[in-house]
């Protein structure tokens, strides 16, 4: 018996080892067809998360003008009519709050940011936000100075100051002027004054006009615009011969401010942004021309640049903009002049606003 021991040992050694075999050759047959089915579901999740909506944030500067209205109302509907998602908010001429609310919609994992600015310097802080969290910015209107801005997308706001001046000075050759600007914060009102003074000039030079008030309108709101038209009138004795506002909400303060000294209708005023009220104001002759840019045709190109960005598809042939850092990839649309003898070819052609609305008169 003691000679089986050995025997019997050895027969117990050789099941063991293979019965372990068995196993692990039974273990890596499973890992071997569970491994496919791993690689299914990552494909799954991968086409999934390609499938998802692009998702666009549109930091938006106000909402109290009828004319950013429109501007978000038909981004809103070009981005969804491209198939992708929009996020709007407005900070109403709050700094820090356009700051906080950019940072929201970089946390929200957005694809591209288009800004309206109300600080241009201010919101380059913004700018570099979104590029630390690998997200492009698109400049709406606006500019934003002293950032590497990825696109700038607006109307050639020197071309509206030139086409303002023009108008006027058409009428009032020589006279004394008051130039009502716009925030001082903003870099488009800059480029407007620019190109109103570019036709001013001149003739102020030969000693045609004399510019007697000339000053910001903090905020863009107009009754700080009202404010430097009566002070404008004070320090004139109301002997003031023409009028060049910034945008139609402070033109309306001007009216307003010669309304109260029976000055209404006698004074040539200048807008821009053909807001309902102004185009009124045209048709009622108390407000001479406005400058009509259309915020659809902006709108929609803003959309489609957005997508581009945001998918890393390239523009195309653009200009370029020097914002104080770099020279910006542009597209600047061409104004157009609005007075009461084109109304019909321009705004209701567009369909920009209803005739009944125009000419309440009828």
């Amino acid at each position: 018996m003691r000679r089986l021991c050995p025997l019997f040992n050895i027969g117990m050694v050789l099941i063991l080892i293979v019965l372990l075999t068995a196993c692990t050759e039974k273990k890596s047959q499973r890992s071997e067809t569970e491994t496919p089915s791993k690689t299914g579901t990552n494909e799954e999740n991968e086409e999934q998360m390609t499938d998802e909506p692009l998702k666009i944030g549109f930091a938006m500067d106000t909402l109290t003008e009828e004319r950013w209205l429109k501007d978000r109302d038909f981004f809103e509907e070009s981005i969804r009519k491209l198939g992708a998602e929009v996020e709007v908010m407005a900070s109403h001429g709050d700094d820090a709050l356009q700051i906080w609310q950019a940072e929201t919609m970089i946390s929200k994992g957005i694809d591209v940011l288009v800004i309206v600015p109300h600080n241009a310097e201010s919101t380059a802080a913004i700018v570099k936000k979104a590029h630390s969290a690998g997200i492009r910015v698109l400049s709406y209107d606006r500019l934003v100075k002293n950032a590497e801005v990825d696109m700038y997308v607006s109307y050639d706001n020197e071309q509206v100051g030139v086409l303002q001046a023009e108008a006027i000075t058409g009428m009032v050759p020589k006279g004394k002027y008051v130039y009502i600007g716009g925030a001082e914060t903003d870099n488009n009102a800059h480029i407007l004054k620019k190109g109103v003074f570019k036709i001013l000039q001149p003739l102020i030079d030969q000693g045609d006009i004399t510019v007697v008030f000339d000053q910001w309108t903090k905020d863009w709101m107009p009754i700080h615009a009202k404010e430097n038209m009566l002070l404008a009138l004070d320090a004139n004795n109301n002997d003031i011969d023409a009028v060049i506002a910034a945008n139609d909400a402070t033109a309306g303060a001007v009216v307003e401010a010669l309304k109260e000294r029976g000055l209404e209708g006698k004074i040539p005023v200048a807008g821009q942004d053909a807001e309902l009220a102004a185009v009124q104001r045209i048709v009622q002759g108390t407000q001479t021309m406005t400058v009509y840019k259309p915020i659809r045709e902006l709108s929609e190109l803003a959309a489609e640049l957005a997508i581009k960005l945001a998918k890393g598809e390239k523009v195309g042939d653009v200009m370029k903009v020097n914002n104080g850092k770099m020279e910006v990839p542009s597209i600047l649309l061409t104004p157009v002049v609005v007075n009461q003898s084109n109304i019909e070819e321009t705004i209701l052609a567009d369909h920009f606003h209803k005739r009944e609305d125009v000419y309440l008169d009828e």
